[in-house]
């Protein structure tokens, strides 16, 4: 691959990354349980994620999800499930974000396992990169090169959500959030049901 070619590979994960959706609302979520660091580690188990999938694509695997209806199915009703579990988290014990600096109620494996977990339980990722690694692979393409283009989906996915964490946790940013915490959790639930909903419809 060329270096264009693997800029432009880059772009089109990006606007992947950047697109609105329950990830977005995770992160902040976690930011503002756990402050930086608690989203700073979902941010990147989120990239690892989306880095699992992006080399099944580029290995191919990918075309079996597309192929096998009730594997397709069963992955979509999997990630429904989790997100309605998040939002009966936030429906259950909304949590007020403004304890003290590390008096935080959710830990490191809790953002690692949520992380991971809406990413990977989105069997649409391996759609899109299905999509997206057809302009790129073919069947010489070399296996390092598959795990390069992996490692460049999963870093700038990770990235992307590191940038939306720092945002969040600036301190004026996290003060008006703070200031409307509850209320902002039974949006991030609501959301997350709504999406949920979606998910299972279509």
């Amino acid at each position: 691959m060329t270096l264009i070619e693997w800029l432009t590979l880059a772009g089109l994960c990006f606007l992947g990354a950047a697109s609105p959706g329950p990830s977005l609302a995770v992160m902040i979520e976690q930011t503002m349980k756990g402050g930086r660091s608690q989203g700073a580690i979902a941010a990147v188990a989120h990239g690892v994620g989306v880095g699992a999938y992006a080399l099944l694509a580029a290995l191919g695997l990918a075309v079996v999800v597309q192929q096998t209806p009730w594997l397709f199915d069963g992955l979509r009703w999997l990630g429904a499930a989790f997100l309605l579990f998040l939002a009966y988290q936030s429906f259950r014990s909304p949590m007020a974000f403004g304890e003290a600096e590390g008096e935080h109620t959710v830990s490191s494996r809790q953002g690692v396992v949520t992380g991971f977990l809406t990413a990977f339980l989105n069997p649409k990722l391996a759609i899109f990169f299905l999509a997206v690694y057809t302009q790129f692979v073919t069947l010489e393409t070399p296996l390092l090169q598959k795990l390069g283009m992996a490692g460049v989906s999963a870093s700038v996915d990770a990235l992307w959500y590191l940038v939306v964490v720092v945002m969040v946790s600036h301190p004026k940013v996290m003060a008006k959030l703070r200031n409307n915490a509850e209320a902002l959790q039974r949006v991030f639930g609501l959301l997350l049901v709504l999406v949920a909903v979606r998910v299972l419809l279509q």
